[in-house]
Order: structure tokens, then sequence, then C-alpha cells
């Protein structure tokens, strides 16, 4: 089954202030080999959620298995809901809301209360492909206020008698059992949400689930064995939540102050994204694509590009260990 188009799939152009090299002896490439605990500490496990435990229970789990001090899922899935659930851990924990704001894939099953035509099926269900008005139901995690939402596709599967199978693309925030229960008010017939599971969840994908027992057999072979290989294969570095963000590349120079909290100069900006807004959360990464942080950007890109000096970001969060580079005042 081929995989649809989502907004985290879109290619982003560069604005380029500066090029320089980096400096290899400071930091990593993060999709190379971490030391094995730096790796799992600031990793993230793309897990399949069973049915039946909450995200909570089954994040903790995980860091049960793994033997990590905390842990942390992006997007709630109800207890019913099987698929996707990036489980950060460790330090990873800091990015969690990053997949939380990409959007979302999922396989459902619905139920029409009444039999209808399947043309009339198809015609009611992609009428839907649009922007629409969601309220979250009584058993959500967010306060219950009306909502845009956008749906970027319906793929109907399979339909027969009253059942339908369907593949739906959409916004962060959707709930495809008010999405289910709308289709039934416009059908005049009701409708509800027999089965669901994610597929997608920014760009973590069915392509390369893990099982708690994955997991736990991993482990094993890690502590027992000696044999950490698998352990490397499960595990993504953190830097796959931020994937679909806009960036800033950071000079090497201008990456521990940032590390001590100090927002960032235009000077110290190598490229950035054209697509950044001003007020926009952008993720800010080394030459090497390390997550150094997350800032609030005070200029548009275009500006940024433009300006030699003055502050640009406020930093919001970091990341990135201090000293990973050499203090700022060094240089």
């Amino acid at each position: 089954m081929d995989r649809r188009i989502l907004p985290a799939d879109e290619p982003k152009e560069w604005f380029i202030k500066a090029e320089e090299d980096t400096d290899y002896k400071y930091g990593c490439l993060p999709y190379e080999r971490r030391p094995l605990s730096n790796y799992i500490n600031f990793g993230i496990v793309n897990l399949d959620k069973p049915s039946g435990p909450t995200s909570h229970e089954v994040a903790v789990w995980v860091k049960n298995i793994l033997n990590v001090d905390k842990s942390g899922h992006s997007g709630t899935l109800d207890p019913r809901v099987s698929g996707v659930l990036p489980v950060a851990l460790g330090e990873a924990t800091k990015v969690t809301f990053a997949p939380q704001s990409a959007g979302k894939e999922y396989i459902c099953i619905m139920k029409f209360h009444d039999s209808l035509d399947p043309e009339k099926i198809k015609g009611l269900m992609y009428s839907f492909t649009t922007e629409i008005w969601q309220r979250p139901p009584v058993k959500s995690a967010v306060a219950r206020v009306l909502r845009k939402r956008r749906i970027y596709y319906i793929d109907i599967l399979e339909i027969q008698d009253k059942y339908v199978l369907f593949r739906v693309g959409c916004e962060a925030g959707t709930y495809i059992r008010k999405l289910c229960f709308d289709l039934g008010e416009v059908a005049l017939c009701g409708a509800n949400m027999v089965e669901l599971r994610r597929t997608r969840a920014g760009l973590f994908t069915e392509d390369n689930l893990v099982t708690l027992q994955d997991l736990n057999d991993a482990y094993f072979i890690s502590t027992e064995e000696g044999d950490d290989s698998y352990l490397y294969q499960l595990i993504h570095p953190m830097e796959k939540a931020v994937e679909h963000m806009n960036k800033i590349i950071v000079r090497d120079t201008a990456v521990d102050a940032i590390c001590h909290g100090a927002n960032l100069g235009a000077n110290g900006i190598l490229k950035l994204h054209s697509t950044i807004n001003k007020g926009d959360t952008v993720s800010l990464m080394t030459q090497k694509g390390e997550l150094i942080g997350f800032g609030e950007t005070l200029q548009s890109a275009i500006k940024i590009a433009n300006l030699k000096s003055g502050l640009v970001v406020k930093t919001v969060r970091v990341t990135m260990p201090r000293k990973m580079y050499p203090h700022w005042k060094a240089h």
C-alpha cells in the first residue's frame, strides 16, 4: 500500500547565510552510533501499541524494560486503539511535543446504522476531505472547544454492507470517533467507529514498528550476551521526532551558548528554512544534525536571512547537554 502525502513529507527550501566546516572533535552524527547509554537516553521507540492498555501504561513498560529514568509518549491513543505510538526515553522526553503537531494517519472500521448505496458512501466521505469543525468528545484530555481540523485524504479500502474500511490522513488533534459520528449525522442514519489503528504519526510509520517483546528481547541480548546491535536497530535518535519541523542550523561556536540558555543572534546562524514565520517554534540544530533545542523566532525567515546582528530567536527549551561543544568564551 503506497503511502499518501502528509505535510511532514513536503520538502522545505533553505536560506543560506554563510558556509563553514564543522569540527568533528565535538558532538556526533546522531544517526551514527552514539555510545549505547547516550543513544538510549536520547532515543525514541516507534512502538506498536497493543489494544487494551493506556498510552501511559505502555510508556512505563518501555521505561522499565530499558531501565531508563523516565519515558513519555507523543500523541495519546485511547486504550482500545492500537498502532504507532512514539515513546521517548530519558532526555528525549523533552521532544515529545514535536510529533504531536505532525499529521496523523489511521485505518478505521466504521459502521453505518442503515445500509447505504456504496456510491453515496463514497461521495459523502470524500466530501469530508477539507477543513471540518470538531468539538472534542466528553472523554478527552482537552477542553471541549469547537475547533477546525483538516482532513488531508480519505481512501475507502472496502465496503461490506454497513461496514466501511478506510484510511484517513488528518491534522493532529482530529478525533476519528467524532469523524465517524459526523459522517453518520450527515448520512441521516447514524454511524459509529468499530475499530481504529494509527498507522502514522508524522514521520513515524508502520514500516519500522517495535513491539514490547522486541524491546525486551533486544535488551536481554545486550545485557546478557553483550550484543547491542539489536537495540541500535530498534531505537531512533530523538532527532527523528523533529524531521518535519522548521529548522535553523547553528555555527559550532554558538552551540554551547544555547546550551547555557542564551538566545540566538543572527551572526550565529548558517542557514534556515525559508518557511519560518515570526513567532514560530523551530528546532535549533548543529551542522552535524544534532538537536540543540527549540526556539521561538522573533523575525521571519527572510528578515533573519538579511540580518547581520541582533537577537532573532528566543531559546525556549534545551535538549543538548552543556560542554558537548567548546564554551563560547573560549572563542
